[in-house]
This record gives structure tokens, sequence and C-alpha cells, in this order.
């Protein structure tokens, strides 16, 4: 991993350089997992920033020197997938810590930056930040590309399903869980 790595907390100024590299990212990391078809469905109706989790402060980047690498985060709001575009207007309400499980959200890697322990490195502080907060359990909906990074880190799969897109198309996605320790 490079040294010059750093995370810290999204802003909204943010959002252009997220725009470009959730579908750099997508594009270049989930070919052979998902055909070009739901590949391109899936940057038009699911994937995006989530402007929720910049506002609440729970989502992350990964900078070397100026430039954004990985993005991702964690929630504690209901909704478990998907980018503002996907959302539209509906209320996210927040979860209970106690009895629910905080969402981790949007985890998306260059690909020229990928295999060199970023999404590690993310995944840990979004974990440790959820600890944190005095969630006791974690959830989240792999995409097929994810889902080993999730297993290593102690995610199980609770449901393999396919998030219907209005093209027609469907997008694979595995539901996962852990638990965590309460910091």
């Amino acid at each position: 991993m490079t040294d010059d790595l750093r995370v810290r907390v999204a802003t909204r100024a943010d959002l252009p350089e997220l725009e470009r590299l959730i579908p750099r990212s997508v594009r270049g990391l989930s070919r052979g997992y998902y055909t070009d078809a739901q590949i391109e469905s899936g940057i038009r109706y699911v994937f995006g920033p989530d402007t929720q989790l910049i506002a609440d402060g729970t989502y992350l980047v990964v900078t070397a020197g100026e430039r954004i690498v990985a993005c991702g985060g964690w929630s504690k709001r209901r909704t478990l997938y998907g980018g503002d575009h996907m959302k539209g207007d509906a209320p996210d309400p927040l979860v209970d810590p106690a009895t629910e499980p905080a969402r981790i959200r949007a985890f998306f890697v260059d690909p020229d930056w990928s295999r060199r322990g970023i999404g590690s490195l993310l995944l840990n502080a979004c974990v440790d930040a959820a600890s944190a907060a005095g969630f006791r359990t974690l959830e989240l909906a792999a995409t097929l590309p994810g889902e080993p990074l999730y297993e290593r880190f102690g995610f199980r799969a609770l449901e393999r399903t396919a998030a219907a897109l209005p093209n027609g198309e469907s997008l694979p996605i595995v539901r996962m869980t852990r638990a965590v320790e309460v910091k």
C-alpha cells in the first residue's frame, strides 16, 4: 500500500470527483461478474453518490495526494444500497443502534488502485466508526465483485437476490451481515 493514502470524511465538494470515480470503478472492476448491460444499467439506476451519507458525515474517501482513489461509508439510516438517483425523495429514517444494524454502503475503488488494501483500509474505518456509534451488527448489499472482500471481514451471506432495474435488467446482489464489538 502507498504511504501517502489518507482516509477522511467526504464533503459535498467531493461530489464531482465521486461522480467520475464511481462509474469508472464499476466499469473497471465488475467485468467478469456482470454483463455490460448490467454494468451500464447499474451505473444509470443504482450506483452513485448518496448525499445523505455525506450530510451525516458517515461517507469516507481515500486520497492519494489530492486525488480520491476510493470511497465508501456506513450509515445509521434504513437504506441498504443505491445513490440519490435510486432513492428519490423518499424519507430515509434513522435506525436504532441497539436493535438494528448499521449499513455498510457504496464502496468504490479506482481500478488503477485496486488490490492494494484500500478497500480493507476503508472497511476497517467504517466498522470502527459504526461500533463507536453503538451498533452491534452491520448489514450490506454486496455486489458480486465486492463479496470476497466482505467475506474476508467476517460477513456472511443472508440472501442472494437481484435488484430489478427500470429498463428490465437485474443486478445480482448479496445481502450480508456480521456482528461487531461495541466500543
